[in-house]
């Protein structure tokens, strides 16, 4: 399975502001991001994207010459917190859209979101068992996903060495905030050292001034 982390953040490492706002690509990178979308199977992102963005997450921005094709939609989240009138769940029904909950999530939540399109996978006591998630939805035909979480659900799937490539667009912009959103958040790393390596594979230039770095970890 090929594991591709896209983000967008400020030259200080933000992805978002203190205030949750995460406009930070161009329209040109956005264009890049929806081609992106539309040649992988799958796009992940946790619960909190969907209740601070409320994203549609299909493909509508692509060149002419890039098939439409949306990805199937995958949502973490343990407890089932996702809104009946959600963009993602009110086209359920023409997009497929996959909600991953725990054991945590009532069954009678659960059945309201089948009722909506959505497929609903329970995997994990009290945090979404992700490597299962994965082998789940690889039997569907789901082979390439590209997250496109906030920095939880980024240092998920870093810290349990499932990404395969990380691409950052760097916007040149600075927005301060101790408690504005980083790139990977989570637990981090006690040590420099025992961070995740990358090997930096392309650097793409774009004409705002923003920067497309590509990276593959290293072992």
């Amino acid at each position: 399975m090929q594991i591709t982390v896209n983000a967008a953040m400020t030259v200080d490492g933000k992805i978002a502001t203190i205030l949750g706002n995460s406009e930070i690509s161009s329209e040109e990178d956005l264009s890049r991001v929806h081609e992106l979308r539309a040649s992988v199977d799958g796009i992940v992102v946790g619960i909190s994207t969907v209740l601070v963005d409320d994203p549609r997450l299909t493909v509508r921005l692509a060149t002419k010459q890039v098939r439409r094709k949306h990805p199937v939609r995958i949502i973490i989240d343990s407890t089932g917190k996702i809104p009946l009138d959600s963009q993602v769940l009110r086209t359920a029904s023409k997009v497929k859209t996959i909600v991953a909950v725990t054991e945590l999530a009532h069954t009678d939540t659960i059945s309201k979101i089948e009722k909506m399109g959505a497929v609903v996978i329970v995997s994990g006591k009290k945090t979404v068992n992700l490597k299962k998630v994965l082998s789940t939805v690889k039997k569907m035909g789901i082979k390439k996903i590209l997250v496109e979480g906030g920095g939880e659900i980024n240092w998920s799937f870093f810290s349990q060495g499932l990404v395969n490539e990380l691409i950052v667009t760097i916007a040149p912009r600075i927005v301060g905030g101790r408690q504005a959103t980083t790139l990977v958040e989570g637990e981090g790393y006690p040590s420099i050292s025992s961070g995740v390596k990358l090997q930096l594979q392309k650097v793409q230039m774009q004409t705002n001034g923003e920067l497309v770095l590509y990276y593959k970890p290293r072992n």
